[in-house]
């Protein structure tokens, strides 16, 4: 799994309500042997026009809109069908970070799996951050799991909260194999003990 200690770049004010799963990556393009290009068709019936042309208007077809590798979106980000693809299309496009107020919850833990940071802060941190990025769009902002802060342009310093165990998973880039094989001491102890009380468990087979 990918890693991820921190964060620094662009942030895209892209606040929209109850954005789902289908309008982040639209089901009609899951339909394909790999995964590869999912990033070109994020959030695609917004970005192009009917004809398929790129749409002008779209937030993340201007510049330095187009590089960001951090979103702010509003609330319930993420809601809608559990499609791992989602975070993997941000992801492809260049997003590590997604900040807004709250998530789908399926769509919150496969963030994680997948390389993206999702950050949890209430509306009003997220439209200050928003705000700052208005009067100044090339400006970065750092979001940091390490120390678990986000921290603005002009300064503002705003905390967050992550479930431990997932963000232990990705600061070390762990997927839950390779996370369970860092207990392999722990595990291989209680396997010579449960032999001693349980013989037959392990005889050949």
């Amino acid at each position: 799994m990918e890693q991820l200690r921190a964060v620094s770049g662009v942030a895209a004010p892209f606040l929209r309500i109850n954005i789902d799963t289908d309008q982040i990556i639209p089901a009609k393009f899951l339909v394909r042997v790999t995964e590869e290009g999912l990033g070109e068709s994020l959030f695609y019936n917004w970005a192009h026009l009917p004809d398929g042309a790129p749409n002008p208007d779209f937030l993340l077809n201007k510049a330095p809109w187009s590089g960001a590798t951090v979103l702010l979106a509003d609330r319930n980000f993420g809601c809608g069908s559990s499609r791992e693809a989602a975070p993997r299309a941000l992801r492809q496009r260049g997003f590590r970070a997604v900040i807004a107020p709250s998530f789908g919850g399926i769509f919150f833990n496969n963030c994680f799996r997948n390389g993206v940071l999702p950050v949890e802060l209430e509306i009003e941190k997220v439209k200050a951050v928003a705000e700052e990025m208005a009067a100044d769009p090339s400006a970065h902002v750092t979001v940091d799991l390490d120390e678990e802060m986000v921290r603005t342009p002009k300064g503002q310093a705003y905390g967050f909260t992550s479930p431990p165990l997932l963000r232990r998973m990705l600061l070390e880039g762990l997927d839950e194999v390779a996370l369970t094989l860092t207990f392999s001491g722990a595990i291989g102890a209680y396997r010579s003990r449960d032999a001693i009380k349980r013989p037959w468990a392990y005889a050949p087979r």
